[in-house]
């Protein structure tokens, strides 16, 4: 227990960063899957308190997930708006990824090449950026931390910015000129020269910065004014009947409807892959290099959207947003996760109206760093020099994520980067060298075949064999191959009997080691 706390003090400024980043995006979430808003702090509660108990990963938070919102508005439609319906396939959602946590399925977070996972972190420090402008600004007409790039209204990612600048708030930019001021103090001379400010840090001085200019606006202590759109709004409960009134049971009958099982294997699935995906990038992020045991990830989600389903929540994953946000500012071990999961359960049930006072501009600085420290230009140029084979997906995964989401854009990602995989599964195939006898001038020619054969290397070895001339001597050297495919076998045991027709000798070296498949 004692090693449990050992980083308490850079755990807990942490854990308090991001749940002041975490409450915003709950709510917003909420908003934007069409469920009730407490369901996404409900989502947060458990995120942190129950997946990050359970959890192996010491650095990621969970809740709920940006990326998931689409599905969860379109399930909901699709149950015919029965919200205690779609709790339903929730919770076997999360039964789902027990089961795949029991399989083992966490392997599959070893086949996403690093170009990729590079190419989403870099992304969504981008998307994080551009969505945090128009509340830096001012301009909070829609959910705070919103994903789409193209949205309902007809608006784009883009021109959500132009508009920003055309109907900014004077008083939100004043709040996000001065918090940026002091973040940026704050982590390149103020945490070197003395340990307090190492202790406590900028983002709460930010948020206490922004509580106290918005509480000088409301009492004209100081001249300006911010409407309610432009602060955090939290559900505040009258009393503890009503905070336990906001939590919901699902409709138990709904594991008789095929639908809510349909529904419930798209969010395991989805929810699995964006998970894994998150734990592998946040991996990366640890200066410790701790590796996340998967398999115990899977089953901590499972367990998380188990219990988020039957208590009125939104479906859970790892979220690297906040994830990054507990990493950025000093967070060292799961105890920040838990922590910042008991500050969103005690806010909601007694500080809701204080929450309620902080400038949305505030978080949107705090995330705007975060964002840069995920998408550092520095990132681009160390990428684009190891060569195009790294450069294009990684570009690839940046430039869709931000264009349509996540998911599309680590999927277009890896499309680049099979596309590469395969080219060099085609080029290395084999390789061939002719030797010329001094005497006879008598051409001869050796064919090394590579260690890995497959179908699709049956054209280009077809072309290297046709191109060797009449009363020719050829050796197919087998000694490096571990793997000739069938094809590739037949297409040379036919140019064998071919090659008498040409009067060419084929010999074979080591062919009785290899196998054919």
């Amino acid at each position: 227990m004692k090693n449990f706390f050992k980083d308490f003090r850079h755990d807990l400024p942490a854990s308090i960063v991001v749940f002041f980043v975490a409450v915003p995006l709950c709510l917003g979430i909420a908003l934007a899957s069409g469920a009730p808003l407490f369901a996404g702090l409900i989502a947060g509660i458990v995120g942190g308190i129950i997946v990050g108990a359970s959890s192996g990963s010491a650095l990621g938070v969970s809740g709920p997930a940006a990326g998931l919102a689409v599905i969860v508005l379109t399930a909901i439609a699709k149950l015919g708006g029965s919200w205690e319906m779609f709790l339903m396939a929730v919770v076997l959602a999360g039964l789902f990824q027990v089961i795949l946590g029991f399989a083992k399925a966490g392997v599959i977070a070893n086949f996403f090449p690093s170009s990729v996972i590079q190419g989403m972190l870099t992304g969504i420090g981008l998307l994080i950026i551009l969505k945090q402008l128009p509340h830096a600004l001012g301009w909070d007409k829609d959910a705070f931390g919103e994903e789409d790039f193209f949205q309902p209204d007809g608006e784009t990612t883009f021109s959500e910015i132009l508009k920003a600048f055309e109907f900014f708030s004077v008083e939100a930019i004043i709040i996000s000129g001065i918090s940026l001021v002091i973040l940026v103090l704050w982590d390149t001379i103020l945490s070197k020269k003395h340990k307090v400010f190492s202790l406590i840090n900028g983002p709460l001085i930010v948020v206490l910065f922004g509580i106290a200019l918005n509480y000088c606006f409301q009492n004209n202590i100081v001249g300006g004014t911010l409407s309610p759109e432009h602060l955090v709004r939290v559900p505040v409960p009258s009393s503890f009947s009503d905070f336990i009134s906001q939590f919901t049971l699902p409709d138990f009958s709904g594991i008789t409807n095929s639908k809510v099982w349909e529904i419930a294997l798209v969010l395991a699935l989805v929810a699995s892959i964006e998970s894994l995906l998150c734990v592998e990038a946040t991996d990366k992020l640890d200066i410790n290099k701790r590796v996340t045991p998967t398999n115990r990830e899977l089953k901590a989600q499972g367990l998380g959207n188990i219990v988020s389903g039957l208590i009125g929540g939104l479906p859970i994953t790892q979220v690297i947003v906040r994830s990054s946000a507990n990493i950025s500012f000093g967070g060292k071990t799961k105890l920040s996760a838990i922590i910042h999961g008991f500050l969103i359960l005690l806010s909601a049930l007694t500080m809701a109206s204080v929450l309620n006072m902080i400038p949305l501009a505030s978080l949107a600085t705090i995330l705007l760093l975060v964002g840069y420290k995920l998408a550092k230009p520095a990132f681009f140029k160390e990428v684009y020099k190891l060569g195009w084979e790294q450069f294009i997906p990684f570009i690839t995964t940046v430039i869709v994520i931000i264009l349509t989401d996540l998911l599309k854009g680590i999927a277009a990602g890896l499309v680049i980067a099979l596309f590469f995989t395969l080219r060099n599964l085609y080029k290395n195939s084999h390789s061939m060298e002719e030797e010329v006898n001094p005497k006879t001038t008598q051409k001869s020619y050796k064919l090394y075949l590579g260690e890995y054969v497959s179908f699709f290397n049956k054209a280009n070895i077809s072309a290297t064999l046709v191109s060797i001339p009449n009363n020719s001597d050829i050796h197919i050297d087998y000694s490096k191959s571990k793997f000739i495919a069938h094809d590739v076998a037949e297409l040379i045991k036919e140019y064998e009997i071919k090659a008498k027709e040409k009067n060419i000798n084929v010999q074979k070296i080591n062919f009785i080691n290899t196998k054919h498949k």
